[in-house]
């Protein structure tokens, strides 16, 4: 070693034994990089013993005895890797999960402490958790299938069973997970008590990758209910396809991802039968639909009647409404609203629009005398409630109430041309 290094082995020594005190050398033990002691009899857990059965309906809860000693961290996962969530007081007396225990699963609870003089401690407890007695089982469903969607798709969870009061509410939206790549901000809304949707604050981003899982299997949620295992679902995005129609104009323009790539003219619904304006999300494509008046409550034989072949049908609403070609009224396209609800056009014009779009794609129409798109019921209108109201149909950050009268059911949406 050559004087300059000595020099500054010497005063980093020093600088130790000034900052530590009871430091005498340079490989003097700290209290921090101690072995841990066993913190068995500073804390206690609440009823469960090491190798024992926890109720699963009843949260974990860890104390520290004082005398000198608290808790500084914790952590309790299961057998499949899944954490529960927990808080730790500020005075590190107390540790409780504030997530529930899942029933029939296995944990580890491993806990950290410290003493007067900083030394840490450790305890590991390894515990199962039982049946539920009374056992009703949620089963989720996710939805749509799995596939590549537009970036209008909502995410639909369908419940086995209701589920009405809020406390219950929580339990299942904690439960049930949506992430994607890229990241984008969303939330669940509770349309009924069997039926959620997840959409982000804005349209999903083009060529994202989607995906919706649910924790709880063997998780309380409530007194008759234990969540059940559920498929998860895989969703991507393809490019970002938006059709906007000016009733007013009667023109529609064809965007791909910002830019515009087509403008198209259209005729849509004639007074009386007036396009509904509002996002609609495309729900399926058929090449051939046979529109017969009469499934759609006009009665035949009446003055609006019709009974059409129709090709090239891209369905927007389950109530009926398509963007289709209709040759017939090729003379009012560009000029003139002409049709019974749906967007007409030239059937070159529909074949290339069937071709382009996806499920899942953004079909908006604006400038109608018609009434707004309903949220639900008649489709997916899940983008015609801005985020703040969007957000109060989640039990984490709204209400999460099941209000009949909140919005307004479409009943002709259970009406369907014949194919």
């Amino acid at each position: 070693m050559n004087q300059s290094a000595r020099i500054r082995t010497v005063w980093s020594c020093s600088l130790l034994v000034a900052v530590l005190g009871t430091a005498t050398a340079c490989d003097s033990a700290h209290p921090l990089t101690a072995e841990p002691y066993d913190a068995a009899r500073q804390i206690a857990f609440n009823g469960v013993q090491d190798g024992g059965t926890a109720d699963p309906g009843k949260p974990l809860e860890i104390t520290s005895h004082g005398g000198g000693g608290r808790i500084t961290d914790v952590t309790a996962v299961d057998e499949s890797g899944r954490y529960i969530a927990g808080r730790l007081s500020g005075d590190g007396s107390r540790w409780y999960s504030t997530a529930p225990l899942a029933a029939g699963s296995r944990y580890t609870v491993r806990v950290s402490t410290e003493n007067d003089e900083g030394a840490p401690g450790r305890k590991v407890l390894t515990f199962g958790t039982g049946a539920p007695r009374h056992r009703g089982t949620l089963k989720v469903v996710f939805g749509p299938r799995a596939g590549e969607y537009g970036v209008g798709q909502p995410v639909t969870a369908r419940l086995s069973a209701p589920v009405k009061d809020r406390a219950s509410r929580i339990a299942v939206e904690r439960g049930l997970k949506v992430d994607s790549r890229p990241a984008v901000e969303g939330s669940w809304y509770w349309v009924d008590s069997r039926t959620l949707h997840y959409r982000p604050r804005e349209y999903w981003p083009a060529h994202a990758t989607v995906t919706a899982t649910s924790g709880l299997r063997g998780v309380k949620i409530n007194d008759r209910l234990w969540g059940g295992a559920t498929k998860p679902l895989k969703l991507t995005t393809g490019d970002r396809i938006e059709a906007v129609t000016n009733a007013g104009t009667h023109r529609m323009a064809v965007y791909r991802n910002g830019q515009d790539v087509k403008d198209i003219p259209v005729t849509t619904g004639k007074p009386g039968f007036e396009t509904r304006n509002g996002v609609k999300v495309v729900l399926e494509k058929q090449a051939f639909v046979q529109m017969r008046s009469a499934t759609v409550g006009i009665a035949a034989g009446s003055g609006d009647s019709y009974d059409l072949p129709v090709h090239w049908a891209t369905r927007v609403t389950w109530s009926g409404e398509y963007v289709h070609a209709a040759p017939w009224s090729v003379g009012s396209q560009g000029s003139a609203n002409v049709s019974h609800g749906c967007t007409g056009m030239s059937t070159e014009d529909a074949e290339w629009f069937f071709h382009t779009v996806h499920e899942g794609d953004i079909v908006r129409v604006v400038g109608s005398e018609g009434e707004s798109m309903d949220p639900f019921g008649n489709g997916f209108g899940d983008w015609n409630l801005d985020w703040a109201k969007w957000r109060q149909g989640s039990a984490l950050l709204g209400d999460g109430s099941d209000d009949p009268g909140r919005h307004k059911v479409v009943e002709s949406a259970r009406l369907r041309p014949q194919v």
